[in-house]
């Protein structure tokens, strides 16, 4: 694997120039568990959000490709030893992978504060952390998960979950290590074979997993890692090698993937976008709430899919609300990711900086108004950074109360009685997420067991692994984490016997 080396250098909050990463090229793609020049000549250019200039380069991958991967798939899950040994012995072979991540934990900080420009501060438990965890707990549930058991009585049969067979995992720019793990570590440990094809945007931390693959004693055509645009990867959801079509990304292009699914009868898990509401109850502890909620809002800059974007209140403490939120979102650090002392760092790229602003400007149009925020912070003229933002004077039927900003932007909605505010809640075309905010926790879960969403938590009280994740409405289908992400990659089958 051939490498150029250049150093990047970002200025800080303070004045102070940041070490980026070396800008890497990358001239060959990881196809079936082996590392191959690209069919095409076609490069994608890593660009740092906060900085503008390119910290890597990578092939763009083929159908060309695409096919190769697909073939070396096939050849793995229908000829190849690893549907048929134990999952417990799947398991033993993929420590190395655990290892191998753990080992390399901080340069894979530091490759995604550069591609996808996360904060330093919350990079670790965000992109990194979280999928190396996840990983150990797939591992881990190979030794109990029921991948055979008996049902029924004298006339019983035995129910087994076999690999679904070739997985294409397709995964986005916000979170890439932790949106492959998901569908990685579960499909492999059930049995499967793996084509990746990581977001042209963020595919850097990609090739680091592919070199830990590399190094891991797993069979040919297991998995293979290709970046690639539209076409390309239209062309990997279409192929009839394909089994399972696991996607995270946008619900318009989930709508897409699905259709094209229905052409083969391909199976499809779709982990989509949000327009979550917080629900702040009369009761809530304001300086608690505020201080939980606000990293649900610009956490990786606002750009995540479970981000707490409608906030609602009553009539009674709006104000008081709102005033919190202003002062909260305005002590936000909004600089060089690098920086340790960062919260908010850039957009992703340019295309998502004029998304965020043309909803901000569409925001102006409908009558609302900027509490705080609503531009680009004073000082940084280079990089896509918007401000940490906060409109009033908003209803639910306004379309930034209704599509997904994907920034750090949060409107407020009063209501006058938690009937109404449950009722705004679930008017929603998604339901991915959600919170609510009280010091009754009982009352809390009244509200929770109410509103449809996939995930929901009282006061900012975090998912762990353990429990499924995925959406309600155009939120998704399917659920990641937990048994029911490992479920996701299996078949059932029921096998009735009896003497002759």
């Amino acid at each position: 694997m051939t490498e150029q080396l250049a150093a990047q250098t970002a200025p800080g909050r303070d004045g102070s120039f940041a070490e980026q990463p070396a800008a890497i090229m990358r001239d060959r793609l990881y196809l079936g568990g082996r590392w191959t020049s690209p069919a095409g000549d076609d490069t994608f250019d890593v660009v740092s959000p906060s900085t503008e200039k390119a910290v890597g380069t990578v092939p763009a991958g083929t159908p060309v490709d695409v096919d190769r991967a697909v073939a070396a798939a096939r050849e793995a899950f229908d000829a190849g030893p690893w549907r048929w040994v134990s999952p417990t012995e799947r398991a033993a072979r993929l420590q190395p992978v655990l290892a191998g991540l753990r080992k390399r934990h901080d340069e894979l900080v530091r490759l995604l504060v550069g591609e996808v420009g996360v904060p330093i501060s919350s990079c670790s438990a965000i992109g990194v952390a979280q999928p190396i965890r996840t990983l150990e707990y797939y591992l881990g549930l190979a030794a109990t998960f029921p991948f055979e058991e008996t049902r029924g009585g004298l006339r019983g049969a035995t129910v087994v979950r076999e690999p679904v067979g070739v997985v294409a995992a397709i995964v986005p720019w916000n979170a890439p290590l932790r949106s492959i793990m998901n569908k990685l570590a579960p499909a492999l440990v059930a049995g499967c074979s793996v084509v990746v094809k990581p977001a042209p945007e963020t595919p850097l931390n990609a090739f680091v997993l592919a070199e830990v693959l590399a190094e891991a004693d797993l069979p040919p055509g297991l998995v293979s890692i290709v970046p690639a645009g539209r076409e390309t990867g239209e062309h990997l959801v279409r192929h009839p090698g394909v089994d399972k079509v696991a996607f995270t990304g946008s619900t318009a292009a989930g709508r897409r993937i699905m259709a094209a699914c229905a052409e083969n009868l391909t199976r499809v898990g779709l982990e989509l976008g949000g327009k979550s509401a917080a629900i702040v109850l009369d009761d809530a502890d304001l300086d608690v709430t505020v201080r939980r909620l606000t990293p649900l809002v610009v956490g990786n800059n606002g750009q995540a899919c479970t981000a707490q974007t409608r906030i609602l209140v009553s009539r009674a403490r709006h104000d008081e609300l709102v005033e919190a939120l202003v002062a909260a979102f305005a002590a936000q650090r909004v600089g060089d990711p690098f920086d340790p002392a960062t919260d908010v760092g850039p957009l992703v790229s340019k295309a998502q900086y004029e998304r965020v602003t043309g909803y901000l400007e569409m925001a102006a149009a409908e009558g609302a108004r900027v509490a705080v925020g609503g531009g680009r912070p004073a000082g940084l003229d280079v990089g896509w950074y918007v401000e940490p933002t906060v409109l009033i004077g908003v209803d639910n039927g306004m379309r930034v109360a209704r599509e997904e900003i994907f920034g750090p932007v949060a409107v407020m909605i009063p209501y006058d009685d938690v009937e109404q505010a449950m009722a705004i809640a679930d008017d929603s075309p998604y339901g991915l997420a959600g919170s609510v905010w009280t010091g009754d926790v009982a009352a809390g879960m009244v509200v929770a067991r109410r509103i449809r969403t996939g995930t929901f938590s009282v006061n900012g009280a975090a998912q762990p692994v353990e429990a499924p994740f995925g959406g309600f409405k155009g939120s998704g289908i399917g659920r990641e984490y937990g048994p029911e992400g490992l479920d996701a990659f299996c078949e059932k089958k029921s096998i009735a016997t009896r003497p002759l």
